[in-house]
């Protein structure tokens, strides 16, 4: 029987909450799923240029784990590019350092319920406007 996942320790979510090919319409596209921790791996490795050794060790992981998820983060992000397919970024065994938390109407990222102000696009201002991204892990 394998172990269980140990969870991936992720600071924030990304701004937004996919991508997807530039002149087609997201009805048309098939939807490909990158995980937090493969977002994780990609933003510390490569936007911040983190050696693997300093990633694994912010992302509670060992360096073989992270080399894993990374090559999968690539994997899905090449099918996407070269087959034009949307990403969505969801998901995955992770562990936020805080609550996090998104808007219905403009999908703006609140770092706790504390914070949640009125957006300048949105209408009404009420918490219930929020969801949390915490709990639509796993």
């Amino acid at each position: 029987m394998p172990r269980p996942k140990q969870s991936r320790k992720i600071v924030s979510p990304p701004l937004m909450q996919g991508f997807k090919p530039f002149g087609i319409p997201g009805s048309a596209l098939e939807t490909l799923v990158l995980n937090f921790d493969e977002y994780e791996t990609i933003r510390l490795l490569d936007y911040e240029g983190l050696m693997q050794e300093e990633a694994a060790e912010r992302m509670n992981v060992s360096r073989p784990t992270l080399t894993r998820i990374y090559e999968n983060a690539r994997k899905t992000m090449a099918k996407a590019f070269v087959e034009g397919k949307m990403i969505l970024i969801e998901g995955g065994n992770v562990e936020f350092s805080k609550q996090w938390f998104r808007c219905k109407r403009c999908f703006k990222l609140v770092d706790g319920m504390e914070n949640h102000v009125r957006c300048k696009n949105c209408m009404n201002y009420f918490n219930d406007e929020l969801t949390p991204i915490n709990k639509q892990l796993i």
